[in-house]
């Protein structure tokens, strides 16, 4: 399976209400971008000056000198500039993924085009806040660039670099987003997720009244290890790789006797797709599997695993990491789930209210015509002054490379 670095674009702030991601900071491919260059501060966030210069702009280094690249700004942050492009990749990023809805998300939950610069200005009022607080990332980033560097089976961080770059991606830049990302995490953690609880009693309480939803079939999850017998070149002999799979087959699963870990050896050595994840393979009701692997698979409990099975494919040891019974689970078995759930609930308006703090404290200017759906009617505007104007005249007299409202 070939892994791909991906650059995103700015994280919008559903992303950042799911629990396991905040506390876990699972590490994603797909790494947001905190978006707009970085303008010389004429504010200081939260200041409220009798008047001030008209917004900064962006300019474009990677243009030759002598030509005139104007970049709209819609909106600045404190010390922080959005411009359109910013905006219009977020429009692009979100048509691609338009496709690729999960339909077990709430339409209220998904992705809405009216929000999206309300995301943006989310995500530079994190990342400051970050800056504010004195939150480093250094020592995570390096952590998930090593654990991307084994997922794609790179021999060093030169490797893994040489692999972005081979893709069309700067990894300076790849870097950059990681960090912004785990820094705006840690933010919503710390200042919102922290504060909140769920009680013993609130999930027993949800349990009890959602027990018919709980309802579930008999169903296993299962990782794999896949030793392939396709032949690498059309002169190969079958059987001979038949043989050799069997035998690189039984000697992992000899490992596993002894007590090797079953998702390092399938990092190692499946040649099944889920092979970065360590083989799993998700969920599998009764019925779903062929019979041959079904009768195995649903006789074993959580933590066992099968001998080497012949398939179309090769030779496959499929473990079982969960073996749900049917009917309404006990309460201990759902507890994480329903406690993740109630805490979301508490999570989502807790951190759109800080949000709605951090803008109030914050002097954030948008271009007409733009709307920020997440703005406060307290927010600091900014004055523009004659003197301002003048000054921005002056400058403008120079060569422009810069885009004002």
């Amino acid at each position: 399976m070939q892994l791909r670095l991906r650059v995103g674009w700015p994280v919008p702030i559903r992303l950042l209400m799911n629990k396991s991601t905040i506390i876990l900071l699972t590490f994603l491919l797909g790494v947001p971008r905190l978006v707009g260059q970085q303008a010389q501060a004429a504010l200081p966030a939260g200041s409220t000056p009798p008047a001030a210069t008209a917004p900064a702009a962006a300019t474009v280094p990677s243009q030759p000198s002598d030509m005139t690249v104007v970049e709209e700004i819609i909106a600045r942050v404190n010390n922080s500039i959005i411009s359109r492009s910013d905006l219009k990749r977020s429009e692009d990023q979100m048509a691609a993924e338009a496709g690729k809805a999960d339909p077990g998300i709430p339409a209220e939950n998904q992705p809405q085009q009216k929000d999206l610069l309300r995301d943006l200005i989310d995500t530079q009022l994190l990342s400051q806040k970050a800056e504010e607080l004195g939150i480093s990332a250094d020592t995570d980033v390096v952590k998930r660039l090593d654990e991307l560097r084994k997922q794609m089976h790179a021999e060093s961080m030169e490797d893994l670099e040489k692999a972005a770059q081979a893709q069309g991606v700067s990894f300076e830049e790849f870097k950059q987003n990681l960090k912004n990302q785990i820094l705006t995490q840690r933010v919503v953690q710390q200042e919102v997720g922290g504060h909140i609880s769920v009680t013993q009693q609130e999930i027993q309480q949800f349990y009890d009244q959602h027990k018919t939803e709980l309802e579930r079939p008999e169903q296993v999850r299962i990782s794999e290890i896949l030793i392939s017998t396709q032949p690498a070149t059309p002169n190969a002999s079958s059987d001979e790789l038949v043989a050799q799979a069997k035998a690189k087959a039984d000697a992992i699963y000899a490992q596993l006797v002894k007590g090797a870990k079953f998702d390092e050896l399938a990092q190692k050595n499946s040649a099944g797709p889920t092979a970065a994840q360590g083989g799993d393979l998700e969920y599998f009701k009764r019925g779903t599997l062929s019979k041959q692997l079904e009768d195995q698979v649903f006789t074993l409990k959580a933590g066992q695993f099968t001998e080497p099975v012949r398939t179309n494919q090769g030779w496959v040891i499929l473990k079982v990491t969960e073996h749900q019974s049917e009917g309404v689970p006990p309460l201990k078995e759902v507890e994480p789930r329903i406690q993740e759930h109630l805490y979301m609930t508490k999570m989502q308006p807790a951190l759109r209210e800080y949000l709605t703090k951090l803008r109030e404290n914050a002097f954030i200017d948008i271009k007409p015509g733009y709307i920020d759906t997440g703005a406060s009617p307290n927010e600091t505007k900014p004055i523009y002054t004659t003197a301002s104007t003048a000054d921005d005249a002056k400058k403008a007299k120079k060569k422009k490379k810069f885009g004002v409202f």
